[in-house]
């Protein structure tokens, strides 16, 4: 098995192959037009994201600077995802991500990592693990979501979270490491922040 094909199964593989270079390089030049684009080039950067990515689809928005180690080229999205400034995605295998879904600004998803031995290491060995995000989730400012973490429909990610583990639906998750806070439940239908009550006439 080749290196490149050891990238998307999780085994130990050496991210400086020359075939994974070769590949790497020129989508990390795509990435480089997009983040040159102007504001008012909208238009450009839609096509230029459908180009980079492996699926994405319509509504999205990213506001550059967008970094990717592979350009976006292993990221799925799906319809309607909205991700502000400093989006990191460490994309060396694959990322999902449903409908609706929102990333405040310097999110991190990295499905990279690095063995604990320090041989392998000094080798410059490297295991990926993809990343699954559900529908409508809002991931807050700072987030760091880490190798092979699963996150439910509809769940909030407070800011400044360390996600090492599987968080499920329709909960507040928050801190480091990051942990179920609470369900949303009746009292969301009524306060959208603090005392604040929902009045959308």
């Amino acid at each position: 098995m080749s290196m490149k094909d050891k990238m998307h199964t999780g085994e130990l593989y050496l991210p400086g192959d020359e075939e994974i270079l070769k590949i790497q390089l020129k989508k990390l030049d795509r990435l480089y037009d997009f983040n040159a684009t102007r504001p008012t080039e909208l238009d450009k950067r839609e096509v230029l994201l459908k180009e980079m990515f492996a699926e994405i689809g319509e509504g999205c928005y990213i506001e550059p600077p967008f970094h990717a180690n592979f350009g976006g080229s292993h990221v799925h999205f799906g319809s309607h995802i909205y991700a502000n400034f400093n989006l990191t995605m460490v994309d060396d295998t694959h990322i999902y991500v449903g409908d609706y879904t929102m990333f405040g600004p310097n999110v991190t998803v990295a499905t990279a990592g690095h063995p604990i031995l320090p041989e392998l290491r000094r080798q410059g060995y490297q295991y990926n693990a993809p990343i699954h995000i559900g529908e409508n989730c809002w991931i807050g400012a700072g987030v760091l979501i880490m190798p092979g973490v699963t996150i439910g429909n509809n769940s909030v990610i407070g800011a400044g979270s360390v996600v090492t583990k599987d968080i499920p639906s329709d909960v507040v998750a928050i801190g480091v490491p990051c942990r179920v806070l609470r369900e949303i439940n009746e009292h969301d239908k009524v306060y959208y922040f603090r005392d604040r009550k929902i009045h959308l006439d």
